[in-house]
């Protein structure tokens, strides 16, 4: 039982890689709190789990507040956070909105500033703790047609340093995770329609696409003891993508 003990607040828990993560933290004696926007979904996840499901609006700074209230009278104080929720817009970058742009950076940067900032106070009063913030490939090199997305995930691999360095006196421990290309519905739903992602699966070193499951493993190893002298460092989840350049 890995996380025997630890209280973990999941973001994004519905479905994808959050629902896996939910999976193993629970399958590992972790108590958790689900929590996104997607109530029908998450409220059977976490009645198949044993857990509790909140529903959490990432870019709301009062629903933060409420979620972690919620989290700590119905468990103790949060020792586990996941700010796994995200959102991903394709557009060239001269045919971006505003509001397209603001839409993505307010759910994958402000959303994980605000989770962040929200549970200092608990993870203090535990003892200390794990922030896993989900980045991804975006966040370490660009990509065409992500602007708003690339500059958000960017955005999180810089305050996970940020916060590393605050919090470890704290004994809190803030690591960002960066995954590939994982068959989770994102893609289809950005496009608008069904996609077949795995022929990028031939472009990665290990000729597969990713699944939810291989992201939930290392967030997984970063939410237990046995990361215990790991802060603010990247956790690549990309099947070899990033290990290679433009011009191989």
């Amino acid at each position: 039982m890995r996380l025997d003990g630890k209280i973990a607040l999941i973001t994004g828990a519905a479905r994808g890689q959050g629902a896996a993560a939910a999976r193993r933290f629970a399958a590992e004696g972790a108590k958790v709190m689900l929590t996104d926007v997607l109530d029908d979904q998450g409220k059977e996840l976490a009645a198949e789990l044993g857990a509790e499901y909140c529903h959490l609006d990432v870019s709301d700074e009062d629903a933060w507040a409420e979620a972690v209230a919620f989290t700590v009278g119905t468990f103790g104080d949060i020792t586990v956070l996941v700010n796994n929720a995200g959102i991903l817009h394709f557009s060239a970058l001269a045919e971006t909105t505003l509001a397209d742009y603001q839409r993505v950076i307010g759910i994958n940067q402000v959303g994980t500033f605000l989770g962040m900032r929200a549970v200092v106070e608990s993870m203090t009063r535990a003892g200390g703790g794990s922030i896993v913030n989900v980045s991804s490939v975006e966040g370490l090199g660009g990509m065409p047609y992500l602007v708003a997305y690339t500059a958000s995930k960017f955005a999180i691999r810089g305050m996970t340093k940020v916060a590393a360095m605050e919090l470890g006196q704290h004994g809190i421990r803030v690591n960002s995770v960066h995954p590939g290309a994982i068959n989770t519905p994102m893609v289809g739903e950005a496009l608008g329609r069904p996609i077949d992602i795995s022929p990028i699966g031939k472009k990665v070193a290990l000729r597969r696409v990713g699944q939810p499951d291989d992201v939930a493993n290392v967030v997984l190893f970063l939410a237990s003891d046995e990361s215990a002298y790991c802060s603010g460092a990247e956790f690549v989840v990309d099947g070899g993508a990033t290990a290679t350049h433009a011009l191989s």
